[in-house]
């Protein structure tokens, strides 16, 4: 078949790929000069495949509510707030009654175990290296937070995912580099989870898929879709901001993130999809002595710390709401504030230094949407939210198995549209 991939994001290239190995002839679209960036740019890079749950959640709102007006919180409202985002939060917050979590908690952490596995095998089978390393810890500064994290302890002891509980001691033997003069209760170590970057995996696998035969078509955006054939793309250069042509397809992927939504609104497919802003601070290593081994999780503040080869990423907070160029400075704050408490020689300030924020498509009440749209040669793989690494190779597969008529080795109809 002759198919379209809408979007060059981790979620667009993996689709890409896994459609050029059954065989297709495949083209991606994406509106950026390069792959992997926007949402895939500069992510936490965590690969924790049991941390993998929904937002909407028991007891979420009035957290969010909580924290409002908090220096560091974890979820903060941006302003103004559109229709869209409110009608977006009222959804989220009809789903977080608890069947309706235990449900979708499900079908995400075996999406996100089995994206694992195909993450693997495509590294394995192409040998690739990309920055990566073995091992995560929950870090947990008071006896509070431990007892906040066990009922997410006995999820992963449901799912049997091994993991240890660990005291202060414990955590440095396998940081060494930690604060001596940050202590804390324990952490959490998940010795078979891992940290990678996104983004270089992106552009690594975008070499692969093109090798190929995928045709990658950067700085071109699509338009709009043909109401009468929705397989059927205007083609609009971004450079020039001209139509260029209509292109005829026998089958489209939307791996677009929010501009999926505005692609089928006036195809009369809407999907709830807004952009909550995550943030980042990348820098070089000053000293390795002085960084970490791996990855781990403040479980106070929400944020991540992570080792990416020669740099440190930290990275968490959500924001939703505001303007897309605008940084909240109290977010950047936190970042640099749980960096130095956990890590103070790890990162070269003087230069280099990248601070991002990213927007992260996110659904409001359900798992993200592969498979068919309803419509003819309309297919979604879209809706990850901040778990398109974590899930990407996964569905990329998913997706791949339900355009060819196949049964897939996980059940399909959980993230059905």
């Amino acid at each position: 078949m002759k198919i379209a991939v809408v979007g060059a994001g981790i979620v667009g290239v993996t689709t890409a790929y896994e459609l050029a190995q059954d065989g297709h002839e495949v083209t991606v679209y994406e509106r950026r000069g390069s792959a992997a960036e926007e949402a895939s740019f500069a992510n936490a890079g965590v690969l924790a495949p049991g941390y993998v749950t929904p937002w909407a959640a028991p007891g979420m709102p009035w957290k969010v509510a909580r924290q409002m007006f908090s220096r560091h919180a974890a979820v903060s409202i941006g302003l103004p707030l559109s229709g869209a985002e409110l009608a977006w939060m009222w959804k989220f917050w009809r789903a977080c009654k608890p069947s309706i979590y235990l449900q979708h908690r499900a079908a995400l952490q075996k999406l996100a175990f089995y994206s694992r596995e195909r993450l693997h095998a495509i590294t394995d089978r192409h040998q690739m290296e990309y920055d990566r390393a073995q091992g995560y810890m929950v870090m947990l500064r008071s006896a509070k937070d431990a007892a906040l994290v066990q009922p997410g302890l006995q999820v992963l002891r449901d799912a049997g995912v091994p993991f240890t509980e660990i005291d202060e001691a414990a955590a440095r033997a396998i940081e060494p580099a930690l604060n001596p003069d940050t202590h804390f209760h324990g952490a959490v170590h998940l010795a078979q989870d891992e940290v990678g970057n996104c983004r270089q995996f992106a552009l690594m696998l975008k070499d692969i898929a093109r090798e190929s035969g995928v045709d990658f078509q950067f700085n071109t955006a699509v338009a709009q879709l043909n109401i009468a054939r929705p397989a059927t793309l205007s083609i609009a250069n971004t450079l020039t901001s001209g139509v260029t042509s209509e292109v005829p397809f026998d089958a489209v992927v939307l791996c677009a993130g929010q501009a999926s939504a505005s692609l089928c609104k006036p195809l009369g497919r809407h999907l709830p999809l807004v952009n909550v802003y995550g943030y980042s601070v990348s820098a070089h290593v000053r000293e390795p002595l002085d960084a970490p081994r791996s990855a781990l999780m403040d479980e106070h503040y929400k944020v991540a710390i992570s080792r990416l080869g020669s740099r440190v990423r930290v990275a968490g907070s959500a924001q939703i709401g505001g303007h897309a160029g605008s940084k909240r400075a109290d977010s950047l704050r936190t970042l640099y504030k749980v960096l130095q408490d956990w890590f103070p020689g790890a990162a070269l300030r003087s230069h280099g230094v990248q601070e991002w924020k990213g927007a992260r498509p996110m659904l409001p009440d359900r798992p993200p949407m592969v498979g068919a749209s309803g419509l003819p040669g309309l297919w979604f793989n879209t809706g990850h939210g901040s778990s398109g690494w974590a899930l990407s190779c996964g569905s990329a597969r998913l997706l791949a198995d339900a355009i060819a008529g196949r049964s897939s080795d996980i059940d399909a109809q959980l993230y059905s549209p």
